[in-house]
Order: structure tokens, then C-alpha cells, then sequence
């Protein structure tokens, strides 16, 4: 049994939203009993090789959101994404909201201000957020109480993200057929993803889980809801009660062969500020900085 309280009575309306350049999917969560709403892991658009910074996929979001008439009262990430660019601010801006994240994004602030060699303006106390979470912390969006989960492994600041019978599991979990994310950058570690896993299955069976990504494993349509049930019994990397040790094991074999996200170095740069791009220089224009053998 869950040592989390979990009501799964309560049953949100979820919407995803596919983003096929990152594989991402960000979430839409409405209260049952309201027009409220959060917004799960939103992603900014960006051409890398082009410097060139857009809005579709968030112009979307905020599109669904005016014409169902909601209204959002958090923006929820569920970690320091290495592979997209978040448009919280964006959505903030346009929409309203608090920002939460994680407590421990200021361990990864730490981290990676050091990569990135941030001067002593950039700030390390997560104070970019409006909320950092700990485990077991509750907020309200509407009447609908949800509960933050801390579930590191992929990075320290990962939390799942429990709004009635539906968790957000961040990159904790894959599809059963994906598996499970990486633990092998700064700050992860494949011991602690394995309990952290534990904890999202140790949720009801029925629980309903929405992934932040997937990649359509061996040619399948693109999914991303599936149930605490079926990842116990068919998830390729945990399910099936794979102990710690086999999982380790292969875990750190698979990530040895992994090439960095293609966007790691904008993505991290932006999404430990909140979300929000460097800052100008004097002349007005913004600049991402690109560490050599420094990840």
C-alpha cells in the first residue's frame, strides 16, 4: 500500500498536447468541479541551429485553455528538463498561475550554474519559482487536492505529480514498452530511481499515469496514459518484480550507450532560470553559452 493518501474517486479531464521535436507531452488538468486547471511540463519551441526561439506549442495550450474557459492556477514542472525548453513564463504571462517545481532544484542550480559558469546574479535558492515542493506536499487546483511525490533518480529536483486518480511521472517511468529514463547525468542515480519507481507503483492500481514523453518504440502510434497496474506487470525495465540489482545493472550498461539529448545545453541553461532566457547583455540581445567537455 501507498504510504501517500490518494483519492482516486476524483477524477480530473486530462489533455495532452504532442510535441513530435521533442517527444514531449504537456498536460492540461482541469478540476472536475471547477473551471480550474494546471498546465504539466509546457515546452517552448526552439531552432537550435537557427538561434530562433517561438511559441506554437504553447500558443496551443493557451488557445484550448481560453476556449474551454479555464482558468489556471498552477504551472507544474516536474523537473529540470534536458530535452525541451519550458514556456512557463510564457504561459504565466498570458494565463496566470503559480510556478512550482521540486525543492532540489536548487541542487541542480547549484550544479549546473557551475557548468554554465553563472555569475554570482544568477540566483540558487529556486527563487525563480513560486513554489518549491517537498515530498508529501499538498496544494488545490480548484476543490481537487494534489500531492507532490519526490521521485529523484533522473535528476534531484524530480517529483510526480498526484491530482485525483492522475499522476504526472515526469521522466520517472516510460510507457511498459519504453521502460524507464536515464540516471546517469549529474545528480542521478539509478539505486535511487529504482525506489523512486517504487513509490509511483506503490500508488493504487487503478491510478492513471501520464508520461512526459514517449518515442514510439518499435514503430507504435505515440501513447502516454497508461495505469500503475499495467507498468507493475509489463513495464520491460521494472515490471514484473525486477529487483534493484537487476535494474541497476542494466540501467548503467544502457546509459553508458546513450548520446547526450540533442538540446541539453539550452534547455538546462534556460529551464534552471524558470524557464526564463538568459539575461541581455548591455546591447540587448541574449546569448546561450555552450560548455566545452563540461557534460
Amino acid at each position: 500500500m501507498s504510504e501517500y493518501r490518494i483519492d482516486t474517486s476524483v477524477k480530473p479531464e486530462v489533455k495532452g498536447f504532442f510535441d513530435p521535436a521533442t517527444n514531449t507531452i504537456s498536460y492540461v488538468v482541469k478540476d472536475p468541479g471547477s473551471n480550474a486547471c494546471a498546465i504539466v511540463d509546457s515546452v517552448m519551441d526552439i531552432d537550435y541551429a537557427a538561434g530562433r526561439i517561438t511559441y506554437d506549442h504553447a500558443d496551443e495550450i493557451i488557445k484550448w485553455v481560453k476556449q474551454h474557459d479555464l482558468k489556471v492556477e498552477w504551472l507544474i514542472e516536474t523537473h529540470v528538463h534536458a530535452d525541451h525548453l519550458s514556456a512557463a513564463p510564457y504561459i504565466q504571462d498570458k494565463l496566470g498561475g503559480k510556478l512550482g517545481i521540486g525543492r532540489n532544484i536548487t541542487v541542480v542550480q547549484d550544479t549546473f550554474g557551475k557548468v554554465f559558469n553563472e555569475g554570482t546574479e544568477f540566483q540558487r535558492d529556486g527563487s525563480q519559482f513560486d513554489r518549491l515542493f517537498d515530498d508529501g506536499d499538498t496544494y488545490k487546483v480548484g476543490g481537487m487536492e494534489c500531492l507532490a511525490i519526490h521521485t529523484p533518480g533522473h535528476t534531484p529536483a524530480c517529483m510526480t505529480h498526484v491530482m485525483g486518480d492522475a499522476a504526472f511521472v515526469g521522466d520517472t517511468l516510460f510507457m511498459p514498452d519504453g521502460g524507464s529514463a536515464r540516471a546517469d547525468f549529474p545528480g542521478g542515480d539509478a539505486s535511487v530511481l529504482y525506489n523512486s519507481i517504487q513509490k509511483v507503483l506503490s500508488l493504487p492500481d487503478e491510478t492513471r499515469l501520464f508520461m512526459c514523453h514517449d518515442y514510439g518504440p518499435n514503430g507504435r502510434d505515440i501513447r502516454w496514459e497508461t495505469t500503475v497496474a499495467d507498468e507493475k506487470l509489463h513495464n520491460i525495465h521494472v515490471g514484473g518484480g525486477k529487483t534493484k540489482e537487476e535494474f541497476v545493472k542494466f540501467r548503467t550498461e544502457r546509459d553508458a550507450q546513450l548520446d547526450m539529448p540533442k538540446l541539453i545545453i539550452p534547455s538546462l541553461q534556460v529551464n534552471m532560470r524558470g524557464g526564463e532566457l538568459p539575461p541581455a547583455d548591455t546591447s540587448g540581445k541574449r546569448f546561450l553559452k555552450v560548455p566545452l567537455n563540461g557534460l
